[in-house]
């Protein structure tokens, strides 16, 4: 693990996209061509190849456990040392220096590892051959294989640049390299692909997923629109669980978003598989009943019910559609590199035939001017969805990335003026801020939370109020505080459910912080009848309208 160590640690060094990518590629040129295939896995922050469904099974609290009977050190000492590096990694690394120094593992004892890691379910027996590893690895090795676990090396590096890097190394076309670990999902065998000079051979196989191509969001329809750009196909924007849906022959699997896979609606597969051809559809699986979607909170109800007797219950009180916007690959053709007109000419051939009412093809409307596409969005609205998705015509499917190609336009269910009652600091470069705002509403005298968020400030109010929460700061619990509830906020969420995890008995979906209100004092924020009423509304309104923030 040396060389992989030490390159890393220059990677960190620098914020030279050209100098990252010089540095790997001499890693890779100098590697074995199997520790150079592993070391492009690592590299990318992950344990397996992408597109694999294996999973560690290692929580940060056996990391942490791990750390500490490795180091000797008290909590309170890995405390302090993780306050100046906000990174699990570097604590241990900090922490080991005197004691494991002159150690070293290799590339391939870590991979073997994590593949044993990978098939064993004890917790007992992993924490072992957890420690078997990391007790003879140097601090660095600690360092490294403690990022991969976590998945993100905080080395400031995309697989992107992996991907460049590969490209340097062996002298092959960049967009070829990206094309070959698109569609293998293996960064690991596009290497080495690329080092015998077949990355042309790169193939899409079915049954592993690819990623997504991902919307750009903007604020209003007439950022759309200039001197390039004067059509949009506009679809409605769903709110549920986005999918792709592979099938050949009687055979089908949906992954989700993060390309896991998805087994909590089986009543799809039937209809899906009746669908003739072999295909990849891109699309969303929404909760449905009549003529109209159900709002998110319904289909999480599905989530997570693996039992029949469980998923007859769940089909019946939430009975899901599929809708597919998109076909990425069709009978032997891979069609990403088709106008996005094309690619849904292709599906629409796919429903010229009656198919199951459970599939529902995704209408799309052609617009030419920000009139039509507002039109569009308060359609979509009315239809219970969440906005819309304006896309060009002419666009390719770009897996994983956003662009100029995709858009989408929509608009907060609702949004709650909130005291914040807890902080913590937050990760990577916010390690020494605190970021992360635990808040609450009012029941009578009582502040009962309701959630948490930690996007939408920018890094000088963060600042500002980090000097003001640790001025009022009424119990220090280390990583978080509980302040004087004087700060209100304002936040906005895509809608709520019940839970069980706050005071309040509900929990926001996407809060994120719109602004500081020190004109509103704790006294006049939202209370907990609010909070019921807007629960009331999100079952019984067809439409995120905006009269629910008012």
């Amino acid at each position: 693990m040396r060389l992989f160590t030490q390159a890393a640690d220059a990677l960190s060094g620098t914020t030279k996209k050209l100098e990252k990518i010089r540095l790997l590629a001499e890693l890779l040129k100098s590697l074995p061509l199997d520790d150079a295939a592993q070391s492009a896995i690592f590299l990318t922050g992950q344990a397996f190849p992408r597109h694999e469904e294996r999973a560690l099974g290692i929580g940060g609290s056996t990391l942490y456990r791990q750390v500490a009977e490795l180091t000797g050190k008290i909590p309170e000492e890995l405390t302090a040392i993780y306050r100046k590096h906000g990174d699990l990694g570097d604590v241990a690394e900090e922490a080991l220096h005197d004691i494991h120094a002159g150690r070293d593992v290799t590339i391939a004892e870590v991979a073997s590892t994590f593949e044993n890691l990978a098939t064993i379910r004890n917790q007992a027996q992993k924490s072992a051959q957890l420690k078997s590893l990391l007790e003879k690895s140097s601090p660095a090795d600690v360092k490294y294989i403690i990022k991969i676990i976590t998945g993100d090396l905080r080395i400031g590096l995309k697989e992107s640049l992996v991907e460049e890097a590969i490209a340097k190394a062996f002298e092959r076309p960049t967009d070829a390299v990206r094309r070959a670990n698109m569609l293998t999902g293996d960064i690991g065998k596009t290497l080495r692909l690329a080092a015998a000079d077949q990355i042309a051979s790169a193939t899409m196989a079915l049954f592993h997923p690819i990623g997504f191509m991902l919307a750009t969001p903007v604020e209003t329809a007439a950022e759309l629109f200039d001197a390039n750009q004067s059509q949009f196909l506009v679809e409605e924007k769903y709110d549920g669980i986005r999918a792709q849906i592979h099938k050949s022959d009687n055979r089908v699997k949906i992954f989700s978003r993060t390309l896991d896979e998805v087994t909590e609606f089986p009543e799809l597969v039937a209809p899906i598989a009746a669908l003739p051809g072999e295909f990849i559809f891109d699309g969303e699986i929404l909760a449905w009943k009549g003529a109209q979607p159900l709002p998110f909170t319904e289909l999480q109800k599905r989530l997570g019910r693996k039992t029949n007797q469980l998923n007859l219950w769940a089909q019946h009180e939430v009975p899901v559609k599929f809708v597919p916007f998109d076909i990425l690959y069709l009978n032997s053709e891979i069609l990403l590199d088709l106008p996005l007109r094309d690619r849904r000419a292709k599906l629409a051939t796919l429903f010229s035939a009656p198919y199951d009412s459970t599939i529902e093809l995704a209408p799309a409307k052609l617009c030419d001017s920000p009139d039509s596409v507002a039109s569009a969005f308060r359609d979509a609205l009315a239809a219970g969805h969440e906005g819309i998705v304006a896309k060009d015509p002419q666009s390719a499917y770009t897996p994983g990335r956003r662009g100029g190609n995709w858009f989408k336009l929509k608009e907060p269910f609702a949004t709650l003026d909130v005291a914040v009652t807890a902080v913590e600091y937050g990760h990577g470069k916010r390690h020494g801020v605190l970021s992360d705002y635990t808040f609450a509403v009012r029941s009578g005298e009582q502040l009962l939370n309701i959630g948490k968020a930690y996007s939408g400030l920018t890094d000088a109010e963060i600042a500002e109020y980090t000097d003001y929460f640790l001025q009022h700061t009424t119990e220090d619990q280390g990583f978080r505080r509980i302040v004087e509830p004087t700060v209100v906020i304002e936040v906005a969420f895509n809608n709520m459910q019940k839970s069980n995890r706050h005071a309040s008995g509900y929990a926001l979906r996407f809060p994120r912080i719109v602004r500081f209100r020190p004109d509103k004092p704790v006294a006049e924020i939202d209370t907990l009848a609010r909070v019921e009423e807007l629960y009331a509304k999100q079952t019984t309104l067809p439409s995120n309208s905006k009269n629910l923030s008012e």
